[in-house]
């Protein structure tokens, strides 16, 4: 079985946390589910667990090179420039990062508000760019935003693959057939 999850915001991608902040168990109860993939704490959208350790692997293991597409609030306004440093590439800590796709866009009209909100700042615009890669390491589009001079400020995954956080509100899930979820990734 897959579940296409909608990861709150301030949610760990775990069952269980030392410190009792929320965790998927709050948001999961079905047993032997685990996480193909992850968001940081303080990241949104999709999430996909699923009971198979097969396609656990097909979905999370770079190698697979399956897309994630974001929605990312930052602040400012991206240059052309800034764009195509970030299709073309910026180096990280832990190397080389490049996004497939990387174009401004409107704010989503499925945004559900974030609690507590987003900071405003009456002299610093904001904007919304939808940003898709083939990996995904730990905040890699937090980090390469930054190094474009453009400080992310919100992060929804918007899909993984064939799936999308499509009709899920925040919390919500959905459940998809271990042999549908296969033959959407054929």
């Amino acid at each position: 079985m897959l579940i296409l999850l909608n990861k709150p915001f301030r949610v760990l991608c775990q069952f269980t946390d030392p410190d009792r902040r929320a965790t998927l168990a709050d948001y999961v109860t079905l047993p032997e589910m685990y996480p193909a993939g992850r968001l940081d704490f303080e990241s949104e959208g999709l999430m996909i667990l699923t009971d198979d350790g097969r396609l656990q692997a097909r979905i999370s293991q770079p190698k697979s090179k399956i897309q994630k597409t974001y929605w990312v609030q930052i602040e400012g306004d991206a240059s052309d420039e800034q764009l195509n440093a970030l299709v073309s590439g910026v180096e990280l800590k832990d190397g080389p990062a490049q996004a497939i796709v990387a174009k401004r866009m409107d704010a989503p009209s499925m945004l559900w508000e974030r609690i507590p909100s987003i900071r405003q700042r009456k002299t610093v615009a904001d904007s919304w760019l939808e940003i898709t890669l083939s990996e995904g390491r730990n905040r890699q589009i937090r980090r390469m935003t930054a190094a474009v001079g453009l400080p992310t400020l919100r992060l929804i995954r918007y899909s993984i693959g064939p799936w999308t956080l499509d009709e899920l509100q925040p919390g919500e899930s959905r459940q998809i057939s271990t042999v549908d979820a296969w033959n959407s990734l054929q």
